[in-house]
């Protein structure tokens, strides 16, 4: 049994969609972002970040949303081609260029306040790490015409539950800047966000996190049950 620490709408809801989609046993505990849960010292046992999600395991505590999810399908055989598939070396170089690249902007782009330095100009800042992720997003849509069986809309993997969680969140924050992110610029990528979000999994993960139905294509601010998203 796993224990996915979570809060609604945050990197965890990644890892969540994996665990949906390889039917493993897990349970949650929310980490309350309102009361800062995630700098307290029981969190920072389990991930000393401080940062969203961790993953209780039989092995210890993971974290690192890349790192888990493929943990999670090295253990389970599933949703990443095997080692020694001839494309686990495609697969990989991709899933850590989101995991090192997209990501790592995407946190940039939400909290530039934190990440400009003293002095800077935030604006601009903001502004060249949106040019870059658009920059990212069209290396993917190229990547993505290709169709691999391990990024396509006919079969999940951990590479597509993760980008599209990010398409997610790269459309809605900062607050201020939500809405420019234009996924008919990205068909691929398009067709990879609808047909996640019409899976099981994404329904179950919506209904447990109040995230509503077109989560991923047309994305609308958490309602969570519990919790707080940001």
């Amino acid at each position: 049994m796993y224990v996915l620490h979570y809060a609604p709408d945050n990197a965890s809801l990644i890892v969540r969609l994996a665990l949906l989609e390889l039917g493993a046993p897990f349970e949650t505990a929310l980490v309350d972002r309102s009361v800062r849960a995630q700098d307290g010292p029981a969190y920072r046992r389990l991930n000393p970040n401080g940062l969203i999600p961790a993953l209780e395991t039989p092995e210890g505590a993971l974290f690192e949303t890349g790192a888990i999810l493929l943990w999670l399908s090295e253990r389970h055989g599933a949703l990443a081609p095997a080692p020694g598939n001839p494309e686990r070396g495609h697969f990989l170089k991709w899933l850590f260029f989101v995991s090192n690249t997209l990501h790592a902007d995407a946190r940039l782009f939400f909290y530039a306040e934190r990440h400009a330095g003293q002095g800077a100009d935030v604006a601009a800042f903001r502004a060249a790490t949106r040019d870059r992720i658009a920059g990212h997003l069209g290396l993917l849509e190229a990547m993505a015409a290709t169709r691999p069986a391990w990024f396509s809309p006919d079969t999940p993997s951990v590479l597509t539950l993760y980008v599209c969680g990010l398409l997610r969140w790269i459309a809605l924050y900062p607050v201020e800047m939500a809405g420019w992110l234009d996924l008919a610029r990205y068909p691929a990528l398009r067709a990879i966000a609808a047909a996640t979000e019409a899976r099981p999994s994404a329904a179950e993960a919506a209904r447990m996190e109040g995230l509503g139905t077109t989560i991923f294509t047309q994305p609308s601010y958490a309602c969570p049950p519990e919790g707080s998203a940001t």
